[in-house]
């Protein structure tokens, strides 16, 4: 895959591009991946060009949570954009893909003299920031079934087709929920005709339909990053088996 494939180094001025495409190391990125451990120094900056990956946040007892979501949209870890030097967080690979990296050193030194790039990095940091803001609004306010709507969402955005490779155990780790809630949520929006679940795998039917599903749980921070960076989300596509009325329940 091309490096313009990520959205980030799609935007870069040919200038840029020439200055920073030199120091990019191609590398598959597969699921289960660990970019970097939560608290360890930050060696290697990931820009995907395919795949999704997840910030997870861990708790002193082991507790794990996800705290943001990115794939060719952005980069990864975000910390190395203030030159932290380590991640808080986890930031790990749920669907397979493929990345470019370089050394964290390399790209402070970039950021230096590129504009353009340094700018694009600092508004993804921030819209991860808003992304994980609407997380906890969304854990706060909406029910599981809308949480887990906007999950797919999310992922769906940022993968070609509409098969997302997804077991039911790692969607509860991701949403912070037990396993029998998210096969309870799963069968709610299959019953909607929004998707089809099947073993280790979850395939979007229906996208308007589960953008109207999941309400003001989805959106804002999509909204954001179309605002300060570019074209994010999926356009919406019409059910192909209408369903005049949406349940929410079970």
């Amino acid at each position: 895959m091309h490096p313009k494939e990520n959205r980030l180094l799609a935007l870069l001025p040919e200038e840029e591009y020439a200055a920073v495409a030199p120091h990019l190391e191609p590398c598959a990125i597969p699921s289960g991946f660990i970019i970097v451990h939560a608290n360890a120094p930050i060696e290697q900056v990931y820009f995907p060009c395919s795949g999704v990956g997840s910030v997870i946040n861990i708790s002193p007892e082991g507790n794990r949570v996800e705290a943001g979501l990115f794939g060719r949209d952005g980069f990864a870890p975000v910390a190395a954009a203030i030159d932290a030097g380590i991640s808080v967080s986890e930031v790990t690979v749920q669907v397979p893909g493929f990345a470019y990296r370089l050394p964290q050193r390399t790209l402070a030194d970039l950021m230096k003299t590129q504009p353009v790039f340094a700018g694009l990095l600092h508004k993804t940091v921030h819209v991860l920031a808003t992304q994980a803001g609407f997380t906890a609004l969304s854990n706060a306010v909406h029910e599981i079934n809308e949480r887990l709507a906007r999950w797919i969402l999310m992922c769906h955005d940022r993968i070609d087709g509409d098969k997302l490779a997804l077991t039911h155990e790692f969607i509860a780790l991701m949403l912070a929920v037990r396993r029998p809630s998210v096969t309870t949520a799963l069968h709610i929006l299959e019953g909607n005709h929004f998707i089809r679940s099947v073993r280790g795998l979850v395939i979007v039917r229906d996208r308007a339909g589960l953008e109207e599903f999941a309400s003001d749980a989805y959106g804002k921070a999509e909204a954001e990053y179309e605002r300060l960076i570019g074209p994010l989300r999926r356009s919406k596509r019409p059910s192909l088996t209408p369903q005049p009325h949406v349940s929410k329940t079970g």
